[in-house]
């Protein structure tokens, strides 16, 4: 297994790679420049705009200026954000907590309900409990992120004169006077922030989850092992939790790392229609001011993200399939 690990980290190597030369490829290829703005600003002369171009070897061909990027990254120097005015290493770490913060919390509640729920709708197939899980898992599978987000803000707006749905709040991260507040209290203003977007998010994840879970487990109890269990006079529920459950569950585990990359990029888009200062809001503020440096660094964030995810699915399978060990 660790020779495995170490081939899939050397793989992702060449797949970072590709993907950061074509996202600075399409940069490049955009019309207009990060200094374009700089040009236009009669405070700003044109010699210090070329010295700027020059010491960022904006001056030179492309696969130069890859290159000078890539040597800088290398050393975990990602550059300097014309439009933040601030080194793109601090201003990606500020704004990955925050989308890590959701997208933790996210995760934690769909696996901690919709494997359960796939169990218990696969148990008991056709039963009322199942048709009712089936027709709220197609609901929410068919319902856009964006939209059941927008969907849940005007309810809680609507609700805004019942004492507990009033407590919400709607949009942002943290409350006006959150420096005033003590320390309990800036925990509970955190927490009562992350309740739209961990919602919206946990609900979009867990029906494609909860019908995977479900399938996967109805295709293990129909397989002759378990006929031959039952056969044996096992108690069902170590036919289903103990022989069924375990091998159900390794297709479950591999894709938790494409899980994990897909509710980064939902969480983009809640975190632009709610004002939460994350990653994705980061990336589009870069992509309209064609901040380079920005736009690569929270490329290459996100690459990495979805090859960490594979890498904990793969060591988390290591743990559930003992065949794996071998």
């Amino acid at each position: 297994m660790k020779e495995e690990l170490i081939r899939r980290a050397l793989i992702s190597v060449p797949q970072l790679l590709l993907m950061s030369f074509i996202t600075f490829l399409l940069i490049y290829l955009a019309p207009g420049d990060i200094f374009a703005q700089h040009r236009f600003n009669p405070r700003i002369s044109s010699e210090t705009v070329a010295e700027m171009e020059q010491k960022y070897h904006f001056d030179k061909h492309i696969v130069v200026q890859y290159g000078h990027w890539l040597w800088r990254a290398v050393r975990l120097d990602f550059g300097y954000s014309f439009s933040r005015e601030a080194y793109v290493r601090d201003v990606i770490a500020e704004r990955l907590f925050n989308t890590l913060l959701l997208s933790f919390f996210s995760i934690l509640l769909t696996w901690t309900i919709a494997i359960p729920l796939g169990i218990y709708a696969a148990v008991k197939q056709y039963s009322w409990g199942d048709r009712i899980m089936s027709f709220i898992s197609y609901f929410g599978m068919s319902l856009p992120s964006f939209f059941l987000a927008l969907l849940v803000m005007f309810l809680v707006y609507s609700g805004s004169n019942i004492p507990l749905i009033s407590s919400i709040p709607i949009g942002n991260m943290l409350s006006a006077n959150y420096n005033q507040l003590g320390l309990f209290e800036k925990i509970l203003d955190r927490a009562a922030h992350m309740i739209i977007p961990v919602s919206v998010l946990t609900v979009g994840a867990l029906a494609g989850l909860q019908r995977i879970s479900r399938g996967n487990m109805l295709e293990e109890l129909r397989k002759q092992y378990i006929t031959t269990a039952r056969a044996k006079g096992l108690p069902e529920n170590k036919v289903v939790y103990r022989h069924a459950l375990r091998n159900a569950v390794n297709p479950l585990i591999t894709l938790f790392g494409f899980e994990f990359s897909a509710l980064l990029s939902g969480a983009a888009l809640l975190e632009i229609i709610l004002n939460w200062p994350g990653l994705g809001s980061l990336m589009l503020d870069a992509v309209r001011s064609q901040d380079v440096f920005l736009i690569m660094g929270s490329m290459l964030m996100g690459g990495l993200m979805l090859i960490l995810g594979n890498m904990i699915a793969d060591i988390l399978l290591v743990f559930a399939d003992p065949r794996i060990r071998k």
